[in-house]
């Protein structure tokens, strides 16, 4: 089965409108295709949906849901439809929010903006320029790697605690644009930054995402979450899937040969996918 949970269209940052990634996603014999754009944030921005237009995106892709339902089309699709909604701590919605007022298939649950407790700054970790993120730690950290570390994983800890995603989009994304200039990923501070996260998420129903869009991208040599990760989530039990983090429709699948070849390297021997009634686990060797 070919699925990706994790899209992004034309209602927040992505590319084109969610009927040209159906097409696509039919071109290339997928079974399930998920909307995921980025829920409303409270302030001026250019990636996230805007409050104004949550309705319209829900009724555009419920449109296509029946336009493409394998009941309607001897060519159809599953389609479900999410959002990611951005965590951040005393100003986002939670979202039990979105759980109790709309009819939403899962959700994914991500940071990208890390918050310092102590003065309400948010640093923004993603987006297609590095000086951003560089500046940002300055500012909002004052150039203190592992204090911010620290406070991005807290936040995803505080996020599988009190939100319970289904999915923890690319837990460790915070590695993106430090390529190993501000911390290591072997510092004993970090790896147990990481282990405590994966405690966390052990005793929950969540399920890791394994994102392969820092690779594709070129922004990371690696999958999010890393191989040395990876094993951790295995060794802890915990469900993966794999998502291409797509803002085109063009990469729906992209770098998902590489993602199942270093999984079963690692040993996984499943993934989880997302049905129109609930998850499914599915072999991937």
């Amino acid at each position: 089965m070919i699925f990706n949970l994790h899209t992004h269209t034309d209602f927040s940052d992505g590319s084109s409108p969610p009927e040209d990634y159906v097409k696509e996603a039919i071109s290339q014999g997928f079974d399930t295709l998920g909307f995921s754009d980025h829920s409303p944030v409270p302030f001026e921005n250019n990636f996230a949906l805007k409050e104004e237009n949550l309705e319209n995106y829900i009724n555009v892709v419920q449109e296509l849901k029946k336009k493409y339902s394998k009941e309607k089309a001897s060519d159809g699709i599953t389609i479900l439809q999410s959002l990611e909604i951005d965590f951040i701590p005393g100003i986002t919605k939670p979202i039990d929010y979105y759980r109790g007022n709309y009819d939403f298939d899962y959700f994914i649950g991500s940071v990208h903006l890390v918050k310092n407790l102590e003065t309400d700054d948010l640093w923004f970790i993603d987006g297609p320029d590095i000086k951003i993120y560089d500046a940002g730690l300055e500012k909002t950290f004052s150039g203190n790697a592992r204090k911010a570390v620290t406070a991005y994983y807290h936040q995803i800890q505080e996020m599988i605690m009190t939100q319970k995603p289904d999915l923890v989009g690319h837990m460790d994304k915070i590695k993106m644009y430090n390529r190993n200039r501000f911390f290591s990923e072997q510092d004993s501070w970090y790896v147990k930054l990481v282990e405590t996260t994966l405690e966390v998420a052990k005793h929950t129903d969540c399920i890791i995402e394994v994102n392969t869009r820092g690779i594709y991208k070129k922004r990371s040599e690696t999958l999010f979450p890393e191989p040395a990760v990876l094993k951790s989530i295995l060794k802890h039990k915990i469900p993966v899937t794999i998502s291409s983090d797509a803002h085109k429709p063009c990469e729906i699948s992209f770098g998902f040969g590489d993602a199942v070849k270093t999984l079963v390297e690692i040993g996984f021997k499943s993934i989880w996918m997302k049905t129109k009634d609930d998850w499914k686990e599915v072999a991937i060797d």
